[in-house]
């Protein structure tokens, strides 16, 4: 699959936003009067976080990669 690097910059800023949504939905539900009730969503929007935030940094390796071929 050829990646341009608009194509890499865009797919991170969408990652971004929804790394931004998902950090806030972890402090809406643990600002809860009973967080625990929420333990499951907590857990999996933070396994989300840590998924995107792979993502992103390979995104951002690829990016200067098809940079310095330029």
């Amino acid at each position: 699959m050829d990646k341009s690097i608009s194509d890499l910059m865009e797919a991170k800023r969408q990652i971004d936003s929804t790394l931004h949504k998902l950090r806030e939905t972890i402090k809406t539900f643990e600002a809860k009067e009973n967080p625990d009730r929420y333990k499951s969503q907590i857990t999996l929007a933070k396994r989300r976080i840590k998924a995107f935030e792979i993502s992103v940094d390979l995104i951002e390796r690829e990016i200067r990669t098809l940079g310095a071929d330029n």
